[in-house]
């Protein structure tokens, strides 16, 4: 399943000013444990997150995010991209397919075609605007294309002489592209996605580019970099590529066409020929950026016009390729943990990042039922866990299953525990989320909600046709365990924390 999300708040539909800014995120999928579709969308109800980016169109993503209200971009990816861009009817039958089959419930608002198709994959340059004209023309057909906008995410790199912005303009070699993929989006109403990274322009400006101006960080005025042409004063790396980016359409003559910035992030690891990849630069960054963007700043060409932004990227990819730094860009860790809480006093619309205290202990997905079931044993007896929730007609009988059982024994444990270090791990059965697992009238310890309302609407619950069999619920009481379980665990020393 492939999914790469980014979060995000509202769209921008011209360089008007009218709308408010949005932020987003990135979801990866090359994690060693991947979250099911169901616990994406739990964190991004936890932390407000409004607006997603799928890098594809995954049915399950896709399905778990209908209903919901969030917004949601998805993208053809590039390797489906020659066809699209070839023929009509299999453009048409992508939109059937995947934007159709899941409009009005799924709230989808964008679609970004391919993914820097003209540095990562320039064979397919030619028929690029050909598909995004054939993805529009099917939107126009089920009359979707008021609310679905078309575009192509690029990366700043196809931007020459970015500083100063006012001499900027796009790689030259690139104008039979770029000069009727600006027409169709001027003539669509839609926007110029822009990937930018101020992490890679300092990293390549041999020593040029002073880490401050790239953190957003406060500089001395005689520190900020001013353009020369315009008087302009630029605070920040971010600022600067976007105003290239304006000045470099503006030399093709397209003076009214939005930016959304798809792309941004700083990454809080990296080997030791990145030693600026660090925690406190990644929420530094991370931080400000979210804050400039949701002040509607703009930038010194447009200011108070809006750049709404997705943030690169919610999740740490494990298996990604590459150095430390390409798999350490994300908020959060696979569990929902994050990596770092993020400074935001004063921009609390979005992101509840600060999730430290809000963790639960539920069973890991795929965990044995077995394990489980001693590990449930184990808290339910010697660990002095009250599961009288648990019994036959009581809130948290059901899903009757050894996996949902043991998650509210494993949490009830480690909330009495006061979520002490190594309170969470049940012999490797076990794992932290923030996702809050109550459900229905079954209220875990930990939890804010009350009378089973679900604040996220959204259970982590495994379901009742789980497979996994559990043990009879008189079981689970305390003081109600059989004389096998408890001299095995006697006779094998086992110890479950």
């Amino acid at each position: 399943m492939a999914i790469f999300l980014l979060l995000l708040l509202l769209l921008v539909s011209a360089v008007s000013g009218d709308e408010d800014a949005y932020i987003g995120v990135n979801i990866g999928t090359d994690l060693s444990d991947m979250p099911t579709p169901t616990e994406v969308v739990a964190l991004l109800k936890a932390q407000r997150i409004r607006h997603v980016r799928l890098y594809d169109a995954d049915q399950a993503m896709l399905l778990a995010l209908a209903k919901t209200g969030i917004q949601v971009t998805v993208s053809v990816p590039n390797d489906q991209l020659l066809g699209i861009g070839q023929s009509n009817a299999t453009a048409a039958n992508w939109v059937a397919r995947n934007i159709v089959a899941h409009v009005p419930a799924t709230n989808i608002t964008a679609i970004a075609v391919g993914s820097e198709v003209l540095t990562a994959l320039p064979n397919a340059a030619p028929i690029l605007v050909s598909a995004l004209k054939f993805i529009h023309s099917a939107l126009v057909a089920s009359n979707l294309d008021d609310q679905i906008k078309v575009s192509t995410p690029h990366s700043s790199s196809i931007i020459l002489d970015s500083f100063p912005p006012s001499q900027a303009f796009f790689n030259r070699s690139w104008d039979p592209v770029m000069v009727p993929l600006l027409k169709f989006l001027q003539s669509t109403g839609s926007y110029l996605m822009l990937n930018v990274y101020p992490y890679y322009d300092y990293m390549q400006s041999n020593g040029k580019i002073p880490l401050d101006y790239a953190l957003f960080r406060p500089l001395p005025p005689n520190k900020e970099a001013v353009d020369a042409n315009t008087l302009l004063h630029y605070t920040n790396v971010f600022d600067a590529v976007v105003d290239a980016a304006y000045f470099a359409m503006s030399y093709l003559n397209f003076t009214n066409i939005p930016i959304v910035v798809t792309e941004s992030g700083w990454p809080s690891k990296g080997d030791s020929s990145e030693p600026d990849a660090i925690v406190d630069n990644a929420n530094t960054y991370n931080s400000n950026l979210i804050k400039h963007v949701l002040n509607n700043t703009g930038t010194p060409k447009h200011p108070g016009i809006a750049v709404s932004t997705y943030i690169y990227e919610l999740y740490n990819e494990d298996l990604r390729p590459g150095s430390d730094s390409e798999k350490n860009w994300g908020l959060f860790d696979a569990n929902g943990i994050p990596v770092y809480t993020l400074h935001l006093t004063g921009a609390d619309t979005v992101f509840a990042n600060d999730t430290t205290n809000k963790t639960f202990c539920i069973a890991k997905r795929g965990a044995d039922p077995k394990m489980l079931q001693a590990a449930l044993d184990w808290a339910c007896g010697p660990g002095k866990v009250d599961c009288s929730p648990l019994l036959m007609g009581h809130p948290c009988y059901e899903p009757n299953n050894v996996a949902s059982h043991s998650t509210y024994a494993f949490n009830a444990y480690y909330q009495r525990m006061a979520k002490s270090p190594g309170t969470c791990d049940f012999k490797g059965v076990a794992t932290i989320t923030t996702s809050d697992p109550s459900h229905g009238l079954c209220i875990f310890p930990g939890s804010s909600r009350k009378n089973g309302t679900l604040i996220n609407g959204t259970s982590l619950a495994p379901s009742s046709n789980d497979t996994s069999s559990a043990r009879p619920p008189q079981s689970y009481g305390t003081g109600s365990f059989t004389t096998s379980v408890m001299i095995g665990v006697l006779l094998t020393g086992a110890v479950f924390l």
